[in-house]
């Protein structure tokens, strides 16, 4: 793929920008559950109802016609790289103009607005447009966002009003760290009565209904991932992707359980871990690679490691015993067991990817929409269409037969599948 001229040192820092957007950043399968009612499945936080890049729908349509499928509707929602939550009929996201942030609410089969609210937010573009980056969680009638500059909202989901707020601040830095700071990306967890934000050292959990802090870890530097729930023997425990390190911890109290060291240039670990079965798999760019642990012990240990899934922006998605993602600027399938690469796709380039009706769904930064069979036999490609213009590093969104897509300069379109 090719770039626009940049120095070695400008090309880095652009793609190290790309792991804020990836909180291109929701709430847990014990928020706020799909629906089938009115408009279909809801895909109410990031990646999902189930926080995995699945969804449960069937019986889309892919015969397209060459300029893609036909475009319910068309918004502007400023720049920024957050994705959608879509329930009960209605879309939410993000976008910076003027330097402030502003939380819509559309309507998710018209793109009529239903409200808005702003707030003074500094745009921070660095090598990037800039922007916001978490994808809002919908639970229980409330919207729950993070800024990149730490702004975290609780509003009510029908008007936008606010019921509270608190700030996070920036990870601290001395005279030796000289790292870029991108922003907070990680998008908001809802776990029953508690939000789980992806700040300091190892995540902080406030009382969802109130703000209050039900604890917090501390300091420190966080990655751009947004934090991952699974359940460890009888209790319910979190994964984070640091800047530094894989850290689990226990969801009641945060207490840590096990550190796993995991550095990329620019601490730019950006990708959400999969955990699966008391497995935990990573994977980053940067010509670092992934690795699968096993976290049933109280020291992690390593199973593989190897460069063959390089994720510099996206999370991949685990599917029937294969991991599907983008290695730096191709499409590729891993087996989940051991590691080895199953197929590539030379002719794709970076981007983002969700699964459903047995096909990979994949938005391309160049803002070509891709499907795929959903298979580790070889990548067998069935339609594509380019329908966006510019950076397109957000993941794509699909609910009720509608497919959700932006750029990074606020373009967003709703895709009529049905």
């Amino acid at each position: 793929m090719s770039y626009p001229t940049e120095t070695p040192s400008s090309t880095l820092h652009a793609w190290c920008a790309i792991a804020f957007c990836l909180a291109l950043s929701g709430g847990h399968a014990r928020g706020e559950q799909a629906s089938r009612g009115g408009g279909g499945y809801d895909w109410p936080c990031w990646r999902g109802p189930h926080r995995n890049g699945i969804s449960a729908e069937r019986g889309l349509n892919w015969a397209w016609a060459p300029e893609g499928p036909r475009v319910l509707w068309k918004a502007s929602v400023g720049k920024g790289f957050s994705s959608f939550a879509i329930t009960r009929g209605k879309a939410y996201t993000l976008g910076n103009t003027g330097n402030a942030d502003t939380i819509f609410c559309l309507d998710a089969e018209t793109g009529k607005e239903i409200w808005k609210h702003s707030y003074p937010c500094p745009l921070q573009p660095l090598s990037y447009e800039g922007g916001p980056s978490a994808t809002p969680a919908i639970d229980n009638g409330k919207a729950f966002t993070i800024s990149k500059s730490g702004h975290c909202l609780c509003l009510d989901a029908a008007t936008g009003r606010i019921v509270w707020s608190k700030d996070f601040d920036p990870p601290p830095t001395t005279k030796q760290d000289y790292r870029v700071w991108w922003g907070f990306a990680g998008s908001p967890l809802i776990m029953g009565d508690r939000l789980i934000l992806a700040v300091g050292s190892a995540g902080a959990a406030l009382d969802k209904a109130t703000g209050r802090v039900a604890w917090d870890n501390g300091p420190g530097r966080p990655g751009y991932s947004s934090p991952v729930p699974f359940q460890r023997g009888p209790e319910q425990a979190l994964a984070f992707l640091s800047g530094h390190e894989i850290v689990t911890v226990r969801a009641n109290d945060g207490g840590v359980l096990a550190r796993v060291p995991w550095r990329t240039t620019w601490d730019q670990n950006a990708p959400d871990v999969i955990v699966a079965a008391q497995k935990l798999f990573v994977s980053t760019g940067h010509g670092v690679g992934c690795a699968l642990f096993d976290i049933a012990p109280a020291i992690p240990l390593q199973l593989w490691r190897n460069k063959n899934l390089r994720s510099r922006l996206s999370t991949p998605v685990l599917w029937k015993g294969h991991l599907y993602g983008f290695d730096d600027n191709r499409l590729a399938c891993l087996d989940w067991n051991t590691g080895e690469t199953r197929w590539t796709a030379d002719d794709t380039r970076q981007g983002s990817l969700i699964i459903a009706d047995e096909k990979l769904i994949a938005l391309q930064e160049d803002g070509t929409l891709l499907v795929a069979g959903a298979s580790g036999e070889g990548y067998r490609p069935l339609i594509k269409a380019r329908v966006l213009d510019g950076r397109c590093w957000t993941s794509p969104v699909l609910s009720g037969g509608r497919i959700f897509v932006r750029n990074a300069e606020g373009a967003v379109a709703c895709l009529d599948l049905r």
